[in-house]
């Protein structure tokens, strides 16, 4: 399978690109929509989410190089060369996160009220990014036989692609990818609950996507590591208890208090 999806001769335009930017189109679209729909000023969602990506893909990939430096210490250059895969979500979700939360404050918007409208798109920008792996024939699982993925009725360039030299491999990035898109339906269908309290719906995807995250790193290996131990199922299960945590704690409150669903307001409103 070729990892080309355009050739131009002077340049070549890889099949892990366009489904990155894909998935930063369709995510991002999803939150400018989201955004609208809360009276969020576009002005301000433009530039945190364009900041933001930049911030986030160079989180990812120095999350990526960092736990595997005993390598790129050795091919500096290729840390440089991000079209060949080793972004690692997890950094972009550290770094893209802590630079929301610096923005927000800077111009004094709510922060949960806003990281509640990123995380919709973001989800399903990964359930689409994570295809750039399928053409990479990268983040797939341990191996498996060709019954088995028969068994799961794949159609026939899935199950083509996940023979890598002359074996078969777990298509972890489909269960991710499908697991995302779920996810995506799940958030859509909350975020339009009469009683929510701002933070919620970033709760639920934290708990959501650290609980899938947690089982398909499971199967993975190529995994980074810390020690003994994934460094993704060390992060999942953060994210699932601090999720679960904030969900908790956000239930406390009176179900008229910190709604997200609260008369709906400009940006001026959002502000604390």
């Amino acid at each position: 399978m070729s990892r080309v999806a355009l050739d131009l001769g002077f340049i070549q335009i890889y099949w892990y690109s366009l489904m990155i930017a894909l998935g930063l189109f369709v995510g991002v679209s999803v939150i400018l929509i989201e955004g609208k729909r809360k009276k969020v000023d576009e002005d301000f969602l433009v530039n945190l989410i364009f900041l933001g990506t930049i911030i986030a893909i160079i989180g990812a990939r120095l999350y990526y190089v960092a736990f595997n430096w005993g390598y790129y210490q050795n091919h500096f250059v290729e840390i440089f060369e991000i079209w060949n895969g080793g972004l690692a979500i997890h950094g972009a979700i550290i770094f893209g996160g802590l630079f929301s939360i610096y923005y927000c404050k800077k111009n004094k918007v709510n922060i949960l009220r806003v990281i509640d409208i990123i995380v919709i798109g973001l989800i399903i920008g990964q359930a689409i990014g994570r295809w750039g792996n399928f053409f990479n024939q990268e983040a797939y699982g341990s191996a498996v036989s060709l019954k088995f993925l028969q068994g799961l009725h794949l159609p026939e360039f899935i199950i083509d692609g996940m023979k890598i030299g002359n074996t078969y491999y777990h298509p972890t990035f489909l269960y991710e990818s499908i697991w995302n898109v779920i996810g995506f339906i799940i958030l859509i269908i909350v975020s339009r609950l009469r009683y929510l309290h701002l933070g919620q719906l970033t709760s639920v995807y934290m708990m959501w996507y650290g609980l899938g995250r947690f089982f398909i790193e499971g199967l993975r290996t190529d995994s980074l590591m810390l020690g003994s131990f994934k460094m993704a199922q060390i992060i999942s299960i953060f994210m699932f208890l601090l999720g679960l945590a904030l969900f908790i704690y956000m239930m406390t409150k009176s179900r008229f208090e910190y709604r997200y669903n609260e008369e709906e307001q400009p940006i001026e409103g959002l502000k604390k």
